[in-house]
């Protein structure tokens, strides 16, 4: 219980400052998955949204259904990582708000 307006003030302040540090820690999660024959890495924000997409030489040896694939489950595990990231970034959160029990 809040026993005087500093307090709650105070109480109030804090609780900004951590959503600020959770939106900025969301905000800046990144993840990178290169494919297990190094044609291709992929780099995705916390939202899987596709930021950058490297190829080398390798994908000239791939047949187009084998480039789609890897391309496709290299970008799948990046979002995945960015996504497992992001979990523990709330979790962390959610630990630090609930407090001792």
């Amino acid at each position: 219980m809040v026993e005087t307006m500093d307090e709650l003030l105070a109480r109030v302040q804090n609780q900004i400052y951590r959503l600020r540090d959770l939106g900025e820690a969301m905000g800046g999660v990144r993840a990178t998955e290169t494919s297990p024959d190094g044609a291709i890495t992929v780099e995705v924000d916390g939202k899987g949204a596709l930021l950058d997409l490297t190829c080398t030489a390798a994908i000239s040896t791939l047949t187009p259904a084998e480039f789609e694939s890897a391309l496709v489950e290299t970008a799948r595990a990046a979002a995945a990582r960015a996504f497992a990231e992001q979990a523990e970034i709330i979790t962390g959160f959610n630990a630090e708000v609930a407090g001792p029990e």
